[in-house]
C-alpha cells in the first residue's frame, strides 16, 4: 500500500499523469504491489505561484525539468528491490512523460502496518484484537 506524492515543475494534467503512470508501474512490477493499489496525489507548480527547488547534488546536473516522488510504503523491501524501483521509476518516466532520468528525484519512507488507515477509520492492516 504505497502512498505517492509526485510534485513537478511546469507540468500539466497529462505530463502528471503520465508520471503517475510510470510510478505506478514500477512500483507493480518491481515491487509487486497490486495493481489496483494506487493512490496518489499528483502536484504540478508553475514557477509563480509555486516553484520547485534544486541544484547539481551530487554531480547530477538537474534543471526545470525536476521531479519530485516521495513513495510512503510499509517497511519489507531489500536494498536491491529499492535500487530497481528508482530505475525502473526513471525508465519509465523518460517513456512516458519525457522527463530526463537525471531530473527524477525519488525518496521512500518506510512505516509499519499500525501506521495505516485506508478509511472507515479502522487500521486495516493492524487490526485490533477485539476485532
Amino acid at each position: 500500500m504505497p502512498f505517492v506524492r509526485i510534485d513537478a515543475l511546469g507540468a500539466d494534467s497529462d505530463r502528471l499523469d503520465a508520471l503517475g503512470r510510470a510510478v505506478h508501474d514500477a512500483l507493480v512490477e518491481t515491487i509487486g504491489i497490486p495493481p489496483d493499489d494506487r493512490f496518489q496525489v499528483l502536484a504540478g507548480h508553475d514557477g509563480t505561484r509555486g516553484t520547485l527547488r534544486y541544484d547539481s547534488y551530487l554531480g547530477v546536473p538537474r534543471d526545470h525539468g525536476i521531479v519530485y516522488v516521495a513513495i510512503t510504503l510499509r517497511a519489507g523491501r531489500t536494498p536491491d528491490q529499492k535500487r530497481a524501483l528508482y530505475q525502473r521509476i526513471a525508465e519509465l518516466a523518460h517513456a512516458y512523460a519525457g522527463t530526463e532520468p537525471r531530473n527524477v528525484f525519488v525518496t521512500l519512507t518506510e512505516n509499519e502496518s499500525i501506521d495505516w488507515s485506508l478509511g472507515n477509520g479502522t487500521a486495516q492492516y493492524a487490526p485490533s484484537p477485539d476485532n
